[in-house]
């Protein structure tokens, strides 16, 4: 059987058509493109369609609180598929797959027990009023805390993968190609960046780095949320070989 010359997306996805039997999903570079465009798109589809639907153009206090509006089916879709993809993926090591594997159970916790309602945000009422909620659930003091929990473990594991998983190599230092290194500053960078949305978020909530108020007003749990997913996203989809890939025989 004559080969079918790739294209552009069929070699970024690591989509082969060798055999009736593969399973394009079982390449471990597939999954970290998927992870990664995921990871990127979440924030924009979510914000897009709900300005779409509602014309809403304030962001929400998390991306979180999505799930109760309009765009909560794409948030539950996208943050599961992530979830899934995370659990399945394996790497040559077995810590990256237990890592990976704690930040997907983490998703799937995120997903399965929600954030505190989007009714008793108080700027959600006095901007746009109640017309993009669609869903409520009754309060359980426990669930909001399981939810920022899960989501902590999720973002920090992303983010000790970017840090240390991602920057390994099997050459000494002085033996890596230039483009290894650009991919391990885009990682460390972005592992950092994940870190500080963190802490951001743990210190705001606390009312160390601002008032309650002002960070409620301003939307910051949405913003470091997506700094975070963004971050993580940008260093998944290079560790997929999409961009600053090795040249052959460095």
């Amino acid at each position: 059987m004559q080969l079918q010359e790739q294209n552009t997306l069929e070699k970024v996805l690591s989509v082969e058509f060798t055999g009736e039997d593969n399973n394009w999903l079982q390449s471990s570079k597939s999954l970290r493109v998927l992870v990664g465009l995921l990871g990127m798109l979440m924030p924009i589809v979510l914000f897009l369609y709900l300005f779409i639907t509602t014309g809403s153009t304030t962001p929400l206090e998390s991306l979180s609180h999505y799930f109760y509006t309009r765009a909560g089916t794409i948030f539950t879709v996208i943050l599961s598929l992530m979830a899934v993809f995370l659990i399945i993926y394996k790497s040559r090591e077995r810590l990256d797959f237990y890592i990976s594997t704690a930040a997907g159970i983490g998703a799937l916790i995120v997903v399965l027990f929600p954030t505190s309602n989007l009714y008793d945000v108080c700027y959600v009422c006095k901007t746009k009023g109640a017309e993009a909620i669609v869903t409520y659930i009754n309060k359980a003091d426990l669930i909001p805390s399981l939810h920022l929990g899960a989501a902590a473990i999720f973002l920090g594991c992303l983010a000790f993968m970017a840090l240390f998983l991602f920057t390994k190599s099997d050459k000494a230092p002085e033996a890596r190609g230039g483009r290894k290194k650009i991919r391990n500053r885009i990682y460390r960078v972005c592992g950092v960046m994940m870190i500080v949305a963190l802490l951001v978020m743990v210190l705001g909530m606390m009312g160390v780095i601002m008032s309650p108020e002002t960070y409620e007003a301003n939307q910051i749990t949405f913003w470091m949320e997506t700094l975070a997913v963004e971050s993580f996203g940008v260093a998944w989809f290079v560790k997929g070989d999409t961009i600053f890939k090795d040249k052959p025989n460095t």
